[in-house]
């Protein structure tokens, strides 16, 4: 019997733990012209969640997003990783921190240029924290791969 009990509560956090990821990730890439596309890192946030922003004020505590595209003799990075949407500058005046943060949704663009008409891809991963009003969930890893087609 305590077998059987320990089964359903080990069973049961796992569960707990699984429907506790307030972002759900999507992956694709825009061919933009010839040899150049968009690759989108978008990020769907649940209400009430904030992932934050790559560049954070001095004073955060937050572990910003990062994004890490995996080494391709292929492609061509064209600038830096930015984001589309609608940040905020978050304040605390009583903790006297900081942070940058989205809502709803993110969409991290890298502009990429293929070298040659070969068939290739983009891979890599994103690394990022959520938060609500009153916690923080530990930072998570999520990889991609993004075929340019």
């Amino acid at each position: 019997m305590k077998k059987w009990l320990f089964i359903i509560v080990l069973v049961f956090g796992c569960f707990l733990l699984h429907a506790q990821s307030p972002v759900s990730w999507s992956f694709n890439s825009k061919k933009i012209s010839e040899k150049t596309y968009e690759v989108h890192l978008t990020a769907n946030i649940q209400s009430g969640w904030h992932l934050y922003s790559q560049d954070q004020p001095s004073d955060a505590i937050a572990i910003p997003t990062s994004v890490t595209i995996n080494n391709n003799p292929l492609l061509k990075f064209d600038g830096k990783v930015k984001e589309v949407g609608s940040m905020e500058k978050f304040q605390d005046k009583n903790l006297g921190i900081s942070a940058h943060q989205y809502s709803n949704k993110v969409d991290f663009v890298q502009i990429v240029k293929i070298k040659s008409n070969a068939k290739t891809n983009v891979s890599g991963s994103v690394e990022f924290q959520t938060c609500d009003d009153k916690k923080c969930l530990p930072p998570k890893t999520v990889n991609f791969n993004i075929a340019l087609k």
